[in-house]
């Protein structure tokens, strides 16, 4: 499989070019019903160890269903499937543009919750307008075992967040609090999901950031509990859900994200339906090639579709 490898704001992305699974054609969300029914072992090949990490996200470019698209992808990770993914639309973007598939401008790719489009500039930043977002429910309590009561809210941003303030008992945002930050995301989204929000599978936590003009900065956790290098795409547009229902943002005031390896986004968003609570996000950064590749499977590997947790 030939696959090139980026990274958006520190965060991986391995996008397939030629020699991934045969999905037929047809909408996106059905070709990933049929990846994961019958392919799933591309995947793990893909992204795990030995060939891949906890962290990379894959990308798979397939013939786009919908019409004005430059490619359609399908997006997983470690453990199964994303709806959309912001800094991989980021990376997919910069890979395009590296193999000369696209020039500065406008930008549309088909993905399995919809069409998303994009901006790339001439200096190689993308800014993704990311799919609807909505926050669906608010100040959600449940209760953590060996924490006690977590508050926050759950939002759709091209994935599903429960999304929350970080207080003293989680310690601060910042990579050397990485492993307390990672147990407690996980033990909140068991919680969470037994409270009656089964499709969450992201937890972010949100603190001030410390840097001048930058008002937040996060600690995302993955399906696969891995934590996000970036700000996560889908994440920042779930918090601008958030931020627009509570009116602490207005539209198109600029929001800088920052993640917990100080890397940073900038978000805007418009309404759509301002009743409803949904917004159109736009999520901007930089995405970075730094391999390009020939994934061998050999048959005699016992380890050829990965290593799976």
């Amino acid at each position: 499989m030939r696959v090139i490898d980026s990274h958006t704001a520190g965060e991986p992305t391995r996008v397939v070019l030629e020699g991934g699974p045969a999905l037929g054609d047809g909408p996106l969300a059905d070709r990933v019903t049929r990846f994961r029914a019958d392919f799933d072992a591309y995947r793990s090949a893909i992204v795990n160890e030995p060939r891949g990490s906890d962290t990379v996200v894959g990308a798979l470019l397939v013939e786009p269903h919908a019409a004005d698209c430059a490619a359609g992808v399908i997006f997983f990770n470690n453990v199964g499937y994303l709806g959309m993914c912001g800094h991989g639309t980021m990376g997919v973007v910069a890979t395009l543009a590296h193999l000369g598939r696209l020039q500065p401008g406008t930008v549309r790719l088909d993905t399995p919750v919809g069409v998303v489009s994009g901006q790339l500039g001439e200096q190689g930043e993308v800014a993704v307008h990311n799919v609807a977002s909505r926050r669906t429910a608010r100040d959600v309590r449940v209760q953590v075992a060996g924490f006690g009561e977590v508050r926050g809210d759950v939002a759709w941003g091209g994935n599903w967040f429960f999304l929350a303030d970080a207080d003293e008992r989680m310690g601060r945002v910042e990579r050397g609090n990485v492993e307390a930050l990672t147990d407690i995301a996980w033990r909140i989204r068991g919680a969470v999901n037994a409270a009656g929000y089964g499709d969450v599978d992201h937890v972010e936590l949100s603190a001030a950031a410390e840097g001048a003009g930058v008002p937040g900065r996060n600690f995302v956790l993955c399906p696969g509990k891995a934590y996000d290098r970036s700000p996560c795409g889908t994440g920042t547009s779930a918090k601008l859900a958030c931020l627009a229902a509570d009116g602490k943002l207005a539209e198109g005031a600029p929001w800088v994200q920052e993640s917990v390896t100080g890397s940073r986004f900038r978000g805007t968003y418009r309404w759509v339906d301002r009743a409803a609570g949904v917004i159109a996000p736009t999520i901007a950064g930089r995405a970075f090639i730094t391999a390009e590749s020939v994934l061998r499977l050999d048959a005699a590997d016992p380890f050829c579709w990965g290593i799976k947790g």
